[in-house]
């Protein structure tokens, strides 16, 4: 079945792409032109973000010049989003090899070299074409598994095979 997107959110998906490259390239003007005057942004398990212009821009600023956002070798691998009018929901497969402390995933927690694939929840606001809000979310007993920070035995948490079920969920959905 082919989706039919309005313009606008179109013009949302854009805007938000526009925004994730600017973050990857460590652009911190670019990133912050296209947020709103009165943005937020809060990763859930580490309540790592910023709220307001200084906030967010004091946030991107600890981390983007000193490499600490997205590892070299960052993946996101896409699995479902949902957009309507003013926000839209990306669900990714987000992969990176723990080479550099990621400050808003893991803040200071030394590189360990181990691999992280994670499913992981981004939730966007939108006002006038720009980011409001960022809500992450990602299941961090997984991350700390998988970096050997946290012993999974005896306790209902898992490590890379909630990534691995994820991509299984993914490929069933695809083939529908």
């Amino acid at each position: 079945m082919k989706k039919t997107l309005t313009s606008k959110q179109e013009s949302i998906i854009k805007q938000f792409q526009s925004h994730i490259d600017a973050e990857i390239r460590g652009d911190l003007d670019t990133t912050l032109a296209t947020m709103t005057s009165d943005p937020h942004l809060n990763n859930i398990p580490t309540l790592v973000g910023g709220v307001g212009k200084d906030g967010v821009r004091n946030f991107y600023a600890r981390l983007i010049p000193f490499n600490k956002f997205f590892p070299p070798d960052l993946e996101m691998v896409p699995v479902s989003q949902t957009i309507d009018k003013n926000q839209l929901v990306d669900e990714i497969i987000f992969k990176f090899t723990h080479t550099t402390e990621i400050g808003w995933m893991l803040p200071n927690i030394p590189p360990t070299g181990k691999r992280v694939e994670i499913p992981l929840v981004v939730i966007v606001g939108f006002h006038e074409g720009k980011v409001t809000h960022e809500h992450i979310y990602w299941d961090q007993a997984s991350v700390l598994i998988q970096i050997g920070l946290l012993d999974p035995k005896g306790l209902p948490v898992h490590g890379i095979e909630t990534s691995h079920r994820m991509e299984e969920m993914r490929k069933r959905v695809n083939s529908i």
